[in-house]
């Protein structure tokens, strides 16, 4: 999972929203599902998308799939973007 992935995935506007929802704690597919007027097909492919950049974890716990933030990545985001801060 490379910088250009990650990058990738932050643009779409729906995988940011899944994200923001997700600073709330790990939620499962349908619960992420839930507040969308999307297919849940669409749905799937928006986490698979986060899960390849490595955004997210994703747990499977009997019958549901759980995600959660995966925080490393995006403290890794922020330090290549900080880079580019104009210093005074």
């Amino acid at each position: 999972m490379g910088l250009q992935e990650t990058l990738k995935a932050l643009a779409d506007p729906v995988r940011r929203e899944i994200l923001q929802r997700l600073r709330g704690g790990r939620l499962s597919a349908g619960e992420i599902a839930a507040v969308f007027e999307l297919s849940q097909a669409t749905i799937s492919y928006h986490l698979a998308q986060l899960k390849q950049a490595g955004l997210v974890f994703e747990q499977k716990q009997k019958n549901h799939i759980y995600y959660e933030l995966n925080t490393s990545v995006f403290e890794e985001v922020l330090l290549f973007v900080t880079q580019f801060h104009a210093k005074e």
